[in-house]
């Protein structure tokens, strides 16, 4: 029965007895009017005016083909909206605005697509919303319509949906709202930092996000901080460090250290007692062993701050220096001979391990096993890996292999290896970064020679997906990638060997708004 029909039903068991007589002033053109109801049918527009006093009003096979904001404002008092068979294709949100006595609302058989979010605002006293025979496309604009459905007492007839054509003729009640994917991610361009760079950390200090950059062209160890007054990125301060490789800081209490780690003239580990004292070079590190360092990460042995320096020449060896008293000391050799690239500090099985990449053989799995890292495997299938970078995600950890010439490859631990999972095309790739910025997990695959590439896990399939490419303006060869949040919102570091660090900043978009 259309909604005329339960009108008819609905005043004959309100007002039986009650003649009917036109409300007070005149009663719009090709409109019934009794003195609380109004019918309005074959209009080719919306009467302007109706009685305040009005509790049902009909609008039936009208040439309407838009509902404006405010439509039904002087009719606080209607309790029955019948909108049917009509030509309506959109409908402001603010439109039923002010109708906080309506119970039964129709838009049954117009042409709207989808509606939009927040069109029920205010309508508390709904009991019953008819919207089928509209031509729905069933995509990210009805996810809102499907979630609010279960929240409110009322009883919601949907109708079916017109498209996609996957989903045509599907009852929309059938639908579920979890398979929905409404929710993009994006990527913008903020800010500019001169100078290239080779590193890039954030860190916490003091209950500050900071962030440093490796500057070995000009030289330093560059701190940046929130300017909360301009809303940018400043340097708070610096340490000198020509050829610098490598920046990585610690924080132990008030007191920060950071080991600058540099191709030449030794790698220094400078300190800061408290924060209104400025950083100060206290410790040569291990001058006869860290001959061309490549890349140092942070790590942690028996409860005791340590450092792996990964060293590139050909006669070195990767060393881990570990802390004693005031100074960190090298505590162990590893990998002599083999001219390592990069390393990565990982927990597996719930136990310490060491990945470290070289130009001379595929990664080699080490383990901490009575207070010294051994051998435990090498990874197959991986020649020519520059760096490896890990992250965890649904319970598993998986590893992001850099190469500079041939696909670079996603693998997953299996308890026992590391298994491919996925290779990527990369060209002129030394850096393939994965991170997790709110709800996305991302891998960043940088490039010297092509737009640095986005990629997104999609955990339904368990592999990475293109989001986006970086730019403009371009990534000039892109070395490493951090992410910091600072005042609600959240920013990506691209350091680069040959340009300028850009600085982006993480959008989420909601399609189904």
């Amino acid at each position: 029965m259309g909604g005329a029909g339960i009108l008819l039903l609905l005043l004959a068991g309100a007002g039986a007895g009650v003649a009917w007589s036109p409300p007070k002033g005149k009663c719009p053109p090709r409109c019934s009017c009794s003195k609380e109801s109004t019918l309005c049918e074959g209009s080719s527009e919306l009467p302007e005016s109706f009685s305040t006093t009005l509790l049902s009003l009909s609008l039936v096979r009208m040439g309407v083909s838009q509902l404006k904001a405010g439509s039904f404002m002087k009719m606080p008092s209607l309790h029955l909206l019948f909108i049917e068979d009509n030509k309506i294709g959109s409908i402001s949100k603010n439109a039923l605005r002010g109708l906080r006595s309506l119970t039964h609302l129709s838009l049954a058989n117009n042409h709207l697509e989808a509606l939009p979010r927040f069109l029920f605002r205010g309508l508390e006293t709904l009991t019953h919303v008819d919207l089928r025979g509209n031509p729905f496309q069933c995509d990210c604009r009805v996810l809102w319509l499907l979630q609010w459905v279960p929240t409110v007492n009322a009883s919601v007839g949907l109708g079916a949906c017109a498209g996609p054509s996957a989903l045509a003729q599907m009852q929309l009640n059938h639908l579920d709202p979890k398979k929905f994917k409404c929710r993009a991610t994006e990527l913008s361009w903020l800010q500019t930092v001169g100078e290239s760079a080779l590193s890039v950390e954030s860190f916490s200090y003091q209950g500050e996000p900071h962030v440093i950059l490796a500057q070995p062209f000009a030289g330093r160890c560059l701190i940046l901080v929130w300017d909360y007054s301009v809303h940018r990125f400043r340097t708070e301060e610096e340490v000198s460090a020509p050829s610098v490789v490598s920046c990585k800081p610690l924080v132990l209490g008030p007191r920060l250290f950071i080991l600058a780690a540099r191709l030449w003239g030794g790698s220094y580990l400078w300190s800061r007692p408290s924060a209104d004292l400025h950083l100060a070079p206290i410790q040569v590190l291990a001058p006869q062993r860290l001959l061309r360092p490549n890349d140092a990460e942070l790590l942690w042995l028996d409860g005791q701050p340590c450092f792996v320096v990964a060293d590139a020449s050909k006669a070195g060896s990767t060393t881990l220096l570990c802390r004693d008293g005031s100074g960190f000391y090298p505590r162990q050799s590893l990998h002599a001979w083999h001219r390592d690239t990069d390393a990565e500090v990982l927990e597996l099985d719930g136990r310490p391990h060491l990945l470290l990449a070289s130009a001379s053989q595929r990664p080699v799995l080490f383990h901490w096993f009575g207070g010294r890292f051994e051998r435990r495997t090498d990874i197959p299938e991986a020649e020519d890996v520059y760096a490896t970078k890990h992250f965890q995600a649904g319970g598993d950890v998986f590893l992001c292999l850099t190469r500079y010439i041939g696909d670079s490859m996603v693998m997953r631990w299996d308890g026992s290896m590391f298994r491919l999972v996925q290779q990527l095309p990369s060209r002129g790739s030394h850096v393939f970064q994965p991170m997790l910025i709110a709800r996305d997990q991302l891998a960043i695959l940088g490039s010297d020679f092509a737009f640095s590439q986005v990629f997104r896990l999609e955990p339904d399939k368990g592999i990475l997906e293109p989001l986006q490419e970086l730019g403009p303006p371009a990534l000039v060869a892109p070395r490493a990638f951090a992410q910091v949040t600072v005042a609600g919102r959240r920013f990506l570091f691209a350091a680069c060997f040959k340009g300028p660090t850009q600085i982006y900043q993480h959008h989420e978009l909601d399609l189904s708004a």
